[in-house]
C-alpha cells in the first residue's frame, strides 16, 4: 500500500552532503575578531620620547620627556571621551578626534601589552585602570591575575605571543583585540603576520630619539592605506595589513 503525501526525497550522495566541519571553520573565520594596534607617533616615527622609562619616571626634566610626550598626546587631552573614561569631569570636544577614541575603545574586547608597559602602568594608572577589559601581559614572570575595579583584569602570559593572542580571542568574543604596546610587542606581532590593521595618529612633533615604532619590523610586511583624515592637532592614518 502506498502512503498518501509527498514522496520521500532520496538521500544525498556522500560527496553532495555539506561538510559541516568545513562550514563551521568558515563561519568561525568570518566572525573572527581582528588584531589591531592604535598609537600616537611623532612625524619621525617614535611613540615615546627618549628618557620616558621607569628609571626616570620621577624626573620629568630628564631629557624633557614629559613635555615631549605631552606634545605627542596633546590632541587627546581635550576630548570628551578621554575625560569621561578617566573620570576627569564633564565637557570636552566631541568632533572627529573624539570619535576616533570612542570607536577604538568600543571595538576592543581584550588587550595585549608587554611587561615594560605594564610596569609603568602599574605604578601610574589610577586604581580603575582605563581598559575595562581583560588585559594579557607578556612576561617571563609567573603571577596571579591582578583584578582592578571597573572591569579590568590583568593576566600574565609566560608562553609567547600566540598563546596571549589565543587567550585574548577567547575573552574578546565578537569584539577585536588591541595591542596596547609597547613598540617591541607591536613589532613581534606585525613581523609574525598576526596583525590585521592599525591606526597611527601623527602629531606634528619630532623626537629624534626614543621608542621607534617600526625599528625591527620585517621588510616583508605589506600594508595599504584604508583611510586618512586630518584635524587641527593630528592626522589619523588607518592601515590594512595585506595577508
Amino acid at each position: 500500500m502506498r502512503l498518501l503525501g509527498k514522496p520521500r526525497a532520496a538521500p544525498l550522495p556522500v560527496q553532495a552532503r555539506p561538510n559541516l566541519t568545513h562550514l563551521s571553520k568558515v563561519l568561525a573565520e568570518m566572525s573572527k575578531s581582528k588584531l589591531f594596534f592604535d598609537v600616537a607617533a611623532s612625524l619621525d616615527g617614535f611613540i615615546a620620547p627618549e628618557g620616558m622609562d621607569l628609571e626616570h619616571a620621577a624626573d620629568p626634566e630628564f631629557k624633557h620627556w614629559l613635555s615631549q610626550w605631552t606634545k605627542l598626546q596633546n590632541w587627546v587631552f581635550p576630548q570628551q571621551f578621554f575625560r569621561k573614561n578617566l573620570k576627569l569631569g564633564d565637557g570636552g570636544e566631541n568632533g572627529g578626534d573624539n570619535r576616533m577614541l570612542e570607536e577604538t575603545f568600543n571595538r576592543t574586547g581584550a588587550s595585549i601589552m608587554g611587561k615594560r608597559m605594564f610596569d609603568g602602568g602599574e605604578r601610574f594608572w589610577p586604581e580603575e585602570a582605563p581598559f575595562h577589559t581583560p588585559v594579557y601581559v607578556l612576561t617571563h614572570q609567573a603571577r596571579k591575575p591582578w583584578i582592578r575595579p571597573g572591569g579590568t583584569t590583568f593576566y600574565f602570559v609566560n608562553d609567547g605571543i600566540e598563546s596571549a593572542l589565543g587567550h585574548a580571542r577567547e575573552a574578546a568574543g565578537s569584539k577585536d583585540i588591541r595591542i596596547a604596546g609597547g613598540a617591541n610587542v607591536i613589532q613581534q606581532y606585525l613581523s609574525a603576520g598576526l596583525i590585521d590593521e592599525f591606526t597611527i595618529h601623527y602629531s606634528p612633533v619630532f623626537f629624534g630619539h626614543g621608542a621607534q615604532l617600526f625599528s625591527r619590523t620585517s621588510k616583508d610586511v605589506r600594508v595599504k592605506i584604508k583611510e586618512a583624515f586630518p584635524s587641527k592637532e593630528v592626522t589619523h592614518v588607518m592601515f590594512e595589513v595585506e595577508k
